[in-house]
């Protein structure tokens, strides 16, 4: 789309070339795609959005270890507060994990600052949003494989990759460039990005809109059934994965397929021809 046309439609000049360089952006990386495949992928999908935490990342090796530091930073010795914090955002503290059906698997970033901060109301809940969100960068990320050189794979095969995160914009651009991979999406959003959350599936189309495809040639790919009641009210491919506290039985009912992890996608896109409960 071009800037002119978008300034047509109404967009400030600004806002006009931001997506004009975005929609250019996710164009060049399918065309160079196919360039080097020699090969048509029409009907096939040319585009992977991602969720974050607990697709990208493994929800708990990840979270856990935040989880332990900041309730204890919240707790300050308190026991009884320590579980109190616990069980209101569905941590186990025994296991550093999450419980499958913790409110903050695939909450925005609010839901947690608001089931805890009825417990330490002496902190204002901005301050304490601040508090989690300047210890939720400093955590230690653990993906589920290598990204880059699954990423490589994904650039062979002339993908467009996004990522769709109910954290915020800002958390997410940090972490993925923790990981060394920030430059590799067409288009990082959060539910802070002026779409919305997930499961409602404008973030969604936001992706799809912008780089040009039609959401079923995208597959959403997450953890949780946020992500997969997203990507079916988007219309788009949903790909379960098993790498957030979810369970396969959790995830089946919603998934046109669970995997493993991410990195068993370029093996299950080999597989074709790819379908989705959305078709016919």
């Amino acid at each position: 789309m071009s800037f002119n046309l978008l300034q047509g439609f109404g967009c400030p000049p600004r806002i006009g070339l931001v997506l004009a360089a975005v929609t250019l952006h996710c164009h060049e990386a399918f065309i160079a795609g196919q360039e080097r495949n020699g090969r048509d992928m029409t009907g096939q999908i040319k585009g992977l959005l991602f969720d974050k935490d607990g697709t990208l990342l493994d929800f708990d090796a990840t979270w856990g270890q935040w989880a332990t530091r900041f309730l204890s930073d919240l707790a300050q010795g308190d026991t009884k507060l320590f579980a109190r914090l616990s069980d209101a955002v569905g941590f186990q503290p025994e296991s550093t994990s999450f419980h499958p059906h913790s409110p903050v698997i695939a909450g925005t970033a609010d839901v947690a600052i608001d089931l805890l901060h009825p417990l330490v109301p002496h902190w204002d809940w901005q301050e304490l949003m601040n508090h989690a969100n300047e210890m939720a960068l400093n955590a230690d990320l653990t993906p589920p494989c290598p990204l880059p050189d699954l990423f490589d794979r994904f650039d062979a095969m002339g993908l467009v990759l996004g990522v769709a995160t109910n954290d915020t914009e800002s958390a997410a651009h940090m972490h993925m460039r923790k990981l060394g991979v920030e430059g590799r999406f067409a288009r990082i959003l959060g539910f802070d990005s002026g779409f919305g959350g997930k499961p409602a599936p404008e973030m969604l189309w936001a992706f799809s809109n912008q780089c040009g495809l039609a959401p079923n040639e995208v597959a959403m790919i997450g953890d949780s059934t946020h992500d997969l009641h997203a990507g079916r009210n988007a219309g788009m491919i949903c790909v379960g994965v098993l790498t957030g506290p979810a369970t396969r039985a959790d995830l089946e009912p919603h998934a046109d397929v669970v995997l493993q992890s991410v990195a068993d996608i370029p093996d299950w896109l080999a597989t074709g021809p790819l379908y989705s409960k959305n078709d016919p």
